[in-house]
């Protein structure tokens, strides 16, 4: 086994933003879990160390005080790189297991893992100092790996629903009673073998919880209020609120300390971040700290079914697929009755209100809509 796993970033996280401009990209959520924990969780034996931008090293550094953040401990024998952009399963650790020293694994032109052993530990040391990249590791066996890689922040929200799945697996003990918390009567639970609710949560009259179609996690301390309905397969973080009337469908993710409400489908709200009033949501992700106003929709589908094209970086790219909404980045809010057209980009910090359209995408900072 490995003493040790280091979570890297390499410069295609770039292609991740507004969403990594303000956390490393294996803190982002897909699913359940963010990549880190999904990571954490099937390698539970071997200590953690965390790679990111410099800028982002305190900040590493305080949501994972037991960890090492761009450090190396010296005492490492064998140690597993991860890339992460990848969402790890069974398979993948299968393959780690048994592979031999010095051997990366890549897909494309894109490093995914190595193994690297104590001879070779100096060569990730000056790694460390920057983004991790391929051809720093050209002299090593090379070998191609199939993994669900995340390359732009499209790819978390239609992976997402396969992902509840994974996670509601990996976290449930299915011999175990998985209704924790208190549901009270006049709850409708379709499909109850498929739903977990845990400690202190609270499910309310007239809520309906149907996982015909894929599994339901409800964490911790989380509220679901009256007439709420919410489709599988979806988790809900701790002390999240749904509130009453909310219709969520599939594939959605509700991190902890959320507040929703509205429909809202086939989404990922990272955390901290607030849709609780009427108005659609679908096929988006918001990061923390967002707050959606009242009356907000965006759209997800364009009038002619055609491919919706995202711009990242300053550069449009055709998403190739049909179906993608608004990507928001951390501390950004709209104003009352907003609407957001397909695929729309707001950045970091960005307060977005008025009537009309706003543009495609908006810059971190900025303030206005439609009218500039």
């Amino acid at each position: 086994m490995f003493d040790s796993i280091l979570i890297f970033e390499d410069e295609f996280q770039r292609n991740l933003n507004p969403l990594t401009h303000t956390r490393p990209i294996y803190d982002l959520r897909c699913g359940i879990l963010t990549i880190q924990e999904k990571i954490e969780k099937r390698f539970q034996a071997s200590k953690v160390i965390l790679h990111t931008r410099e800028y982002l090293v305190e900040y590493v550094r305080r949501n994972n005080p037991t960890k090492y953040v761009n450090l190396l401990d010296e005492s490492i024998n064998k140690l597993l790189l991860i890339n992460g952009a990848v969402l790890v399963n069974d398979e993948f650790v299968k393959i780690m297991k048994v592979a031999q020293d010095d051997i990366i694994f890549t897909k494309g032109n894109q490093l995914i893992a190595a193994i690297i052993s104590s001879k070779n530990i100096d060569l990730v040391k000056e790694e460390l100092k920057s983004l991790f990249s391929l051809e720093s590791f050209s002299a090593f066996q090379k070998k191609d790996i199939d993994v669900d890689l995340i390359s732009f922040p499209w790819n978390l929200v239609h992976k997402n629903g396969a992902q509840i799945s994974n996670d509601f697996e990996l976290l449930v003990d299915r011999d175990q009673e998985q209704i924790k918390g208190k549901v009270y009567e006049g709850v409708h639970m379709l499909n109850k073998e498929n739903i977990f609710i845990g400690e202190g949560a609270r499910i309310k009259p007239g809520a309906v919880l149907d996982a015909e179609d894929g599994p339901i996690f409800i964490d911790s301390n989380a509220t679901v209020f009256p007439n709420t309905v919410i489709q599988g397969p979806t988790s809900v973080g701790k002390n999240a609120l749904i509130k009453i009337g909310a219709k969520i469908y599939g594939d959605t993710s509700i991190g902890p300390v959320c507040k929703i409400s509205g429909e809202i489908g086939e989404s990922i709200l990272h955390s901290f971040s607030n849709k609780q009033h009427n108005g659609f949501l679908g096929h988006a992700y918001l990061g923390s700290w967002v707050n959606i106003g009242a009356g907000t929709n965006n759209s997800d589908l364009k009038n002619n079914y055609g491919n919706v094209k995202v711009t990242i970086n300053d550069e449009e790219i055709d998403t190739g697929e049909v179906m993608a909404g608004l990507i928001m980045g951390d501390h950004s809010k709209s104003g009352i009755n907003t609407m957001f057209n397909t695929g729309t980009v707001v950045g970091v910090s960005s307060n977005v209100f008025g009537t009309g359209f706003p543009p495609k995408y908006i810059p971190s900072f900025s303030w206005g809509g439609a009218e500039g």
